[in-house]
């Protein structure tokens, strides 16, 4: 072991320096008095305040988010990432966190788990990075050893994915096929080559199963169905009918795959594959259950408030041709939309209605998804389920 060679430094302003000192793992730009000269996207720097004391290391890049600290100490060690990785693992084994009959789960969720820019998926025997800042993408390679030479994770292949470059590669083995993962006795093939993410919404896993008990005897519509994870739990949980709705025809026939794989009666299930919205305004049918999981609407916070627009009239439309008694599953995964912007949302699309709703639960990430005590930006995911009448 030994310590990380540093590209340069960074020293943060006078006043600013609070948000490192409660273990905050990100830096803006604003908060920077001087840097040296010539940093480049995905160099180690050392943070520092105006005395010159250490506050922590980690990755720079030009941008909002100027440091992604990884370290919150006077230097950081060459085998950071095997330390991270290892604790980690070590956390997912703990009975409770992965479920019974699944065999992938996410390994490294970023900031939650230490390591800023940074998700690992685990699907069997395959594990697929997917980087989110410069400096995950230039260390892929120490990463990728330290998940080889993880005690107790056996792996044939390490898939690497980035959100800079188009497409991705084998860092280590290659499988010889990709094939199908059990999430609570449920399978799904997974593309983690040319799929979204990593190639599932592994984030849905609790909230799949909850859906389970509302769907059987039921008429169920999953919108932004994806690969169909939601379709597959209320078929299995004895749904009377299951409609599944997406944009992406690859996406499409990855549903009606995992339709096959799971052995359903293909007359209980109907896939379309065409805008959700299109197909709620024509509302052509109505249904017992509703589940809204749409991608981030708001990636920034230019856009936030063009993306509640979108909240509001999806739900509307939801709530317009939901059966009395209903249940819709509603979420947001955009991280500048925080959970009570988005209740007041959904709330405001339920006084459009002119119906009553109650809230029947709140919903959020697994538990192989933590999040920072540090940094409550990590709790992305949001959800209710509602009661329509």
């Amino acid at each position: 072991m030994s310590k990380l060679k540093m590209a340069g430094q960074v020293q943060v302003k006078k006043g600013r320096e609070q948000s490192v000192m409660r273990k905050h793992p990100w830096l803006f730009s604003g908060a920077i008095q001087t840097s040296t000269e010539g940093l480049q996207d995905g160099d180690w720097v050392e943070v520092k305040e105006g005395s010159g004391k250490i506050l922590g290391c980690g990755h720079f890049q030009k941008g909002s988010i100027a440091v992604r600290l990884i370290t919150f100490d006077q230097e950081a060690s060459t085998d950071i990432y095997q330390r991270r990785i290892a604790e980690a693992f070590r956390l997912r084994q703990v009975p409770g966190i992965i479920p019974p009959e699944t065999n992938c789960f996410r390994l490294i969720h970023g900031e939650g788990d230490g390591l800023p820019g940074l998700v690992i998926d685990v699907y069997g025997s395959t594990a697929v990075i997917q980087s989110h800042s410069a400096g995950m993408s230039r260390d892929k390679t120490i990463i990728t050893d330290a998940l080889v030479a993880l005690e107790g994770l056996k792996l044939e292949a390490v898939y690497f994915r980035d959100t800079f470059t188009e497409g991705g590669e084998y860092l280590f083995g290659k499988p010889s096929e990709i094939k199908s993962v059990s999430e609570n006795g449920c399978h799904f093939a997974i593309d983690w080559e040319r799929g979204q993410k990593t190639g599932f919404f592994l984030d849905q896993r609790d909230n799949r199963a909850l859906l389970g008990p509302y769907s059987k005897g039921k008429k169920v519509l999953n919108t932004f169905c994806y690969t169909g994870g939601f379709s597959v739990y209320a078929l299995k949980a004895g749904a009377s009918l299951v409609h599944s709705v997406d944009a992406s025809a690859s996406a499409i026939e990855l549903c009606e795959q995992n339709i096959r794989l799971n052995g359903f009666d293909p007359s209980l299930h109907k896939c379309y594959a065409e805008d959700v919205f299109d197909f709620l305004k024509r509302g052509e049918e109505k249904y017992d259950v509703i589940v809204l999981d749409p991608p981030a609407f708001a990636k920034h916070r230019e856009a936030k408030h063009q993306a509640m627009k979108g909240y509001q009239r999806l739900n509307l439309e939801a709530m317009r041709i939901i059966n009395n008694g209903g249940i819709i599953f509603t979420f947001s995964c955009s991280q500048v939309v925080d959970r009570q912007l988005f209740y007041d949302t959904v709330m405001s699309a339920a006084i459009l209605s002119g119906r009553a709703v109650r809230v029947l639960g709140h919903l959020s990430q697994p538990a192989d998804h933590p999040v920072s005590a540090f940094h409550p930006e990590g709790a992305y995911l949001k959800g209710l389920i509602l009661q329509v009448s």
